[in-house]
């Protein structure tokens, strides 16, 4: 089972800025590859809702870029800043926090009228 891209939506940020906490820096093909490794294939993260959202993390001062040449190749890495750490343990707490809630809430049994 593929995860609907509105569930992941509301959460692509903090997957993004916890991936660059574990690798300190990737390239957005292989944020993807490593979502999808991770999760069984059961996010895939489009390079057209990837690159908006690291995008808006880099507007927000979030991430960092830095351009890698590889012969006439060239590869864009991001890393998180020093805003983006302490954004990233932030963002993380508030969706486990999130999760638990969700778990509550759908786990309540209906009490009787």
């Amino acid at each position: 089972m593929i995860y609907s891209s509105e569930l992941i939506k509301g959460t692509l940020k903090t997957i993004v800025m916890k991936l660059l906490e574990d690798n300190k820096r990737m390239y957005g093909y292989e944020i993807t590859q490593r979502v999808k490794e991770l999760t069984f294939d059961k996010i895939q993260i489009t390079e057209g809702a990837l690159y908006p959202t690291l995008h808006a993390l880099e507007a927000d001062g979030l991430v960092t870029t830095e351009l890698e040449y590889n012969g006439k190749r060239a590869r864009k890495y991001y890393s998180l800043s020093k805003e983006g750490k302490a954004k990233t343990k932030e963002k993380v707490s508030e969706l486990a926090d999130f999760m638990n809630t969700m778990k509550f809430l759908l786990d309540i049994q209906t009490l009787p009228a």
